[in-house]
């Protein structure tokens, strides 16, 4: 496949600058945010309970589908035919499928762990542990690796005319099948799983009032777990859908090849990997507890670089009062020098302005619980 526009041969296209552009974007702020979400999870150990697990395999999932899809996705619409050779033919494709089913299945293994965590907080202790979290994490990487394994065989590299193209190479029905299995199996089946816990975890929140907590408090706490809640579901379910949809049509129903289906061809690929950059946003948007971490590693990168240029400053001195802005203590208090960039240490769960009191067992509170 290359990035020619049906019917818009022998003229400037402002595709080919435009769709690169708009990779490019998409590159730059999923990269830097999924890295973002990393640092701020590892540097302080954050990952020991199950849902920064999962935030964590997420961001993975996230990370290395935008650097094994996006490049390469690009460079169709800015070069005539396919110049990575063979191996990358079969290879990108398959890291792309590989992730895309990662993510989803991640998707709807939180929304599990969050239904179990908020409507069975005493009973799930046992199993929503760690380990636990990590073995289905394994199993979600085993399973993908699965499903997206006969995408090795589906492209291959070949001489079209004079172009080298990477395309499918099955014959129509087995790619029909395979296409409908993707469908099933890496959306469908995750959107009614995501469906059906968030609703019956938003049921419970609106109809349960915790005896521990004054009615303010539980109302406040219920509005932000299911404005969190809506908008993890309701952005998987919105950027994946028109991709499907358009596969679905060509199978199913009518698809001409044309310069309107071919807009509609790049907008659902471009609305589907932007899914994979936009979580660190939300992040940022709904968690204080991300946007201080956020801000400490911004922090943290301009203070080294700007002691890195004042040369005659002493290495004690520059220490101790970097620590000191990184810190939540007050400046006066003594603490041990240290070069190190932290950000904010503590539970993620802890429920903002409620002095720890809404932490869990395990302190997984980070998804929803937050302002």
């Amino acid at each position: 496949m290359n990035g020619s526009v049906p019917g818009s041969e022998g003229g400037w296209q402002p595709e080919a600058v435009l769709l690169p552009l708009a990779y490019l974007l998409i590159f730059l702020v999923g990269t830097v945010g999924n890295c973002l979400v990393l640092a701020v999870l590892l540097r302080n150990g954050q990952v020991n309970n199950t849902t920064n697990l999962f935030i964590l395999n997420l961001g993975v999932a996230d990370l290395c589908f935008i650097l094994f899809c996006v490049p390469f996705q690009a460079t169709i619409y800015t070069l005539e035919g396919w110049v990575f050779g063979p191996f990358l033919c079969k290879a990108v494709h398959f890291f792309i499928y590989l992730t895309m089913y990662a993510s989803s299945f991640t998707l709807a293994t939180v929304s599990l762990d969050r239904y179990l965590a908020i409507r069975y907080p005493l009973h799930s202790r046992e199993l929503r542990t760690p380990r636990n979290a990590l073995t289905a994490i394994c199993l979600i990487w085993g399973l993908s690796l699965v499903f997206s394994g006969p995408y090795l065989s589906y492209y291959q590299q070949f001489q079209l005319a004079n172009l080298t193209v990477c395309h499918p190479i099955w014959d129509a029905a087995h790619r029909k099948a395979m296409d409908l299995c993707t469908f099933v199996f890496s959306y469908l089946v995750p959107v009614l799983i995501l469906g059906l816990t968030y609703t019956r975890t938003i049921r419970y929140l609106w109809s349960s009032v915790d005896p521990l907590q004054d009615a303010s408090e539980s109302k406040a706490a219920k509005r932000k777990v299911t404005r969190m809640i809506i908008i993890v579901a309701v952005l998987f379910c919105l950027c994946w859908l028109p991709h499907h949809l358009l596969i679905l049509c060509v199978w199913f129903g009518y698809f001409p090849l044309n310069h309107a289906t071919y807009v509609l061809r790049v907008l659902s690929h471009l609305v589907s990997y932007a899914n994979s950059c936009v979580n660190p946003i939300v992040y940022a948007l709904v968690s204080k507890h991300f946007r201080k971490g956020f801000k400490k590693i911004f922090s943290c990168l301009l203070r080294k670089r700007a002691a890195n240029k004042v040369h005659a400053a002493p290495a004690t001195h520059t220490a101790s009062t970097l620590e000191a802005e990184l810190s939540e203590l007050p400046h006066g208090l003594p603490r041990r020098c240290s070069v190190r960039c932290q950000v904010p240490e503590g539970s993620w769960g802890e429920e903002d302005g409620a002095g720890g009191q809404q932490q869990g067992a395990d302190g997984s509170f980070i998804t929803f619980n937050v302002t």
